[in-house]
């Protein structure tokens, strides 16, 4: 049996998990070569952030240039996600992971060499392509390389450690960067480190076996689900600046909902004919939608949505405390984020042991109920709050997010059906990126009013907290019913 089945992995313990011998190490050149294109995505995330007033007077760039050139990477990579999940099935993930990789390489050149806003966001949009096509894949091949529990559970906590790093040092590695060098460095950083990562995935990474009688591709699908989640995903980020009522907001999330709605009809119809045939022939759906039959992948996808809609919205509006509330330079604020967001070097190494002892659901449930206490520590917030007073608001929620990112990366894994760890990683990974969209559109809309800075933040902290019980009382809900099952089993 698959060790991603399901009805072998519960939150109790299991023999995969309970070795006569501690939990043994990963091997680390396969983990390393992963998770450097993972650092790479991860902070892509945060350091163009800090670039964005210096690239705002080299290249001349206006305000809806400057949307572009930071949402623009993310509107891609959510948007095309589900394609790169599904091709990494249908043509290998070792071969998608490296293309990715190259795509990524390469975007980063076109970034730091434009001459001007429109390549610079092109290229940035090729960017979220590229790391659309790896990330997918990055999370299929750790499970094909790391089949056992305890030593995937392992290997995801130190995969999950390294983006935390990328992510808390975006914005202080960006600042050294602009203020050393030029906004430039930050894109000609990309390339080494994505050189090293291709390189060691040739030698140390070995391509999983292909899936047979998997189908054809499904074009009509492939189509649909892009133009749909491109739509949403570009509505979502467009909607924190120009306002929901915005005429290209509303239509972009009526097609985004035409598209999106399209997709599911067709890939249900798909799914229907596969059945029907005994050869296992025709065009297979992109997204089968059995998928979400399977509780453990279901509720971790709602939890990754009100996971990243507390967390990366209310950092989104700590963004704006600092800076136009208290007067924070950028610097300045990056470094009174620090406490959130390096608190990941402490939590994905413990999530990974916790989660490999006891299953996902138990640890996701306690993190989630530790951010929204965190959360409710932002009522505290005033126009001249000391800052000691907000650091247990900061560490909190910035202890349970990677605590819960990891639990539920291995969740997911050990819910995904035999070969189809790609798509399933799609699904997660894009829940994950349109919490994050609602969260900033949302929160940035209750904080935009001139003097509301203070109350809005406020009303999105409590918002972000109730987002947070929620979804701990889904991980506990989710995780007795597996511990029911496997007690049955």
């Amino acid at each position: 049996m698959s060790p991603t089945d399901t009805s072998t992995a519960g939150p109790t313990t299991s023999a995969s998990a309970s070795p006569s011998r501690s939990d043994p190490a990963p091997a680390l050149l396969p983990l390393i070569a992963l998770s450097l294109g993972y650092f790479l995505v991860t902070l892509d995330v945060t350091v163009v952030n800090v670039a964005v007033p210096s690239i705002r007077d080299s290249l001349h760039t206006g305000s809806s240039g400057l949307e572009w050139i930071v949402d623009g990477y993310s509107t891609c990579f959510a948007g095309l996600l589900l394609l790169g999940g599904g091709l990494g099935d249908r043509l290998g993930h070792r071969r998608l992971f490296l293309a990715g990789l190259a795509v990524f390489t390469a975007a980063s050149v076109g970034c730091a060499l434009a001459p001007g806003t429109v390549v610079l966001v092109v290229a940035r949009l090729a960017q979220g392509a590229g790391a659309a096509f790896l990330v997918p894949s990055s999370f299929a091949l750790l499970q094909v390389a790391y089949p056992q529990r305890a030593e995937r559970a392992r290997a995801v906590g130190i995969w999950g450690l390294v983006a935390a790093i990328a992510f808390g040092a975006g914005p202080v590695v960006g600042g050294l960067l602009v203020s050393g060098l030029d906004w430039r460095a930050v894109f000609w950083l990309n390339v080494p480190v994505a050189a090293l990562a291709i390189v060691m995935t040739l030698r140390h990474v070995p391509a999983p076996a292909r899936r047979v009688g998997i189908g054809r591709i499904d074009p009509v699908g492939q189509l649909l689900g892009a133009l749909g989640l491109v739509a949403l995903a570009g509505a979502l980020n467009e909607a924190g600046s120009a306002g929901w009522s915005s005429p290209l907001v509303v239509s972009a999330l009526v097609l985004g909902a035409v598209a999106l709605t399209a997709f599911v009809l067709v890939e249900r119809g798909l799914e229907s004919r596969l059945r029907a045939r005994p050869d296992g022939g025709g065009r297979a759906p992109m997204l089968p939608l059995s998928l979400f039959r399977r509780g453990g992948l279901s509720a971790t996808t709602a939890i990754g949505l009100l996971l990243s809609l507390g967390y990366y919205g209310m950092l989104f509006v700590a963004t704006l405390y600092f800076q136009q509330q208290r007067g924070y330079s950028a610097l300045d604020t990056g470094l009174a984020l620090l406490p959130s967001v390096c608190m990941g070097l402490v939590a994905a190494p413990l999530s990974s042991r916790i989660t490999a002892r006891t299953g996902p659901f138990a640890p996701m449930s306690g993190a989630l109920l530790l951010g929204a206490a965190g959360f409710l520590g932002w009522l505290a917030a005033g126009p001249h709050t000391g800052y000691p007073v907000l650091l247990f608001a900061l560490m909190a929620t910035g202890l349970a997010t990677p605590l819960t990112v990891v639990a539920s990366t291995v969740a997911v894994m050990e819910s995904a059906p035999p070969g189809g760890a790609g798509v399933a990683s799609a699904v997660f990974n894009i829940s994950r990126q349109v919490g994050t969209a609602v969260g900033v559109a949302l929160f940035g809309t209750l904080t935009s009013a001139p003097g509301h800075l203070v109350p809005g933040l406020h009303t999105a902290a409590t918002i972000a907290a109730a987002a947070f019980l929620l979804g701990a009382a889904l991980a506990a809900l989710t995780g007795t019913r597996a511990a029911a099952r496997y007690s049955v089993g």
